[in-house]
């Protein structure tokens, strides 16, 4: 069964209570008539179980998709246009839909525990850095939905990043390649397409063709859909994997196109 097919089914052992569980309580509090009271609790998957993990992973990224688009002072129709983006490439059921917009407005309140729910997520997906990439990628994108990345949300992405164990110049080294892959995608002049496909790689234009192919290599491996659903990236989340491997190999075929 799912991790959805465990809240439907009104077993929620798997939210593993915590502040995690807490988010996802408050989000679902509307989802079942009379809230969560009385549902029968399966506490069977442990640490490490697939649901768990994406369920982890999806009560995560939403909520701290909030938090992000409230970390300027503002919450701008492109921050919320792009969550609605990843809702609608999940191809969410309007159930589901509901959950992930409730997760969202948890994240922009004041009171939203962040430090706490990192810590646990760092706890649930213990090992899986491709995941925990995945998830940094996705909050960069929220920052970068207004084409501009204010102060302080730069700063709460350091946070969110260092808490997850990124050193520094591994965060700007994402940051950058995040960047690169939504330029790449909106230019049409090949010249500064060629540059953000540089960005999108994470690499300089110096690199040898020997060093970029192992680049390239090692990026696709990374974002590799099956292998993210695998390690417990929720199944509705596969499209945005595969867009991005998409991009990847792109990017790589232009600059191999201008190299010959």
């Amino acid at each position: 069964m799912s991790w959805w097919g465990k809240i439907v089914g009104g077993t929620f052992g798997f939210m593993m209570g915590g502040p995690l569980g807490a988010v996802m309580g408050a989000a679902l509090g509307n989802y079942f008539d009379g809230g969560l009271e009385g549902i029968a609790l399966d506490d069977s998957l442990g640490i490490g179980a697939t649901e768990r993990v994406q369920s982890a992973f999806f009560t995560t990224t939403f909520a701290v998709m909030g938090y992000i688009a409230k970390s300027d002072g503002k919450v701008t129709r492109d921050e919320i246009e792009l969550a609605e983006q990843v809702m609608q490439r999940m191809h969410l059921t309007s159930e589901q839909r509901v959950l992930a917009i409730n997760l969202f407005n948890e994240g922009k309140k004041e009171s939203f525990p962040l430090d706490d729910v990192l810590a646990q997520f760092k706890r649930e997906t213990f090992r899986r850095r491709n995941l925990v990439q995945m998830f940094l990628e996705i909050l960069i994108s929220t920052a970068l939905a207004d084409g501009s990345l204010h102060g302080d949300e730069e700063r709460t992405l350091q946070h969110i990043a260092a808490q997850l164990n990124w050193r520094p110049e591994e965060f700007f080294r994402l940051l950058r390649m995040v960047s690169g892959q939504a330029q790449f995608g909106d230019i049409r002049a090949e010249s500064k397409k060629l540059d953000a496909a540089y960005e999108l790689l994470g690499v300089q234009e110096s690199i040898t063709d020997q060093e970029l192919k192992k680049s390239y290599r090692r990026l696709m491996n990374q974002h590799h859909p099956d292998k993210l659903v695998a390690k417990g990236l929720p199944e509705e989340m596969i499209d945005i994997a595969t867009q991005k491997t998409q991009d990847i190999k792109a990017a790589y075929e232009l600059i191999k196109k201008h190299r010959s």
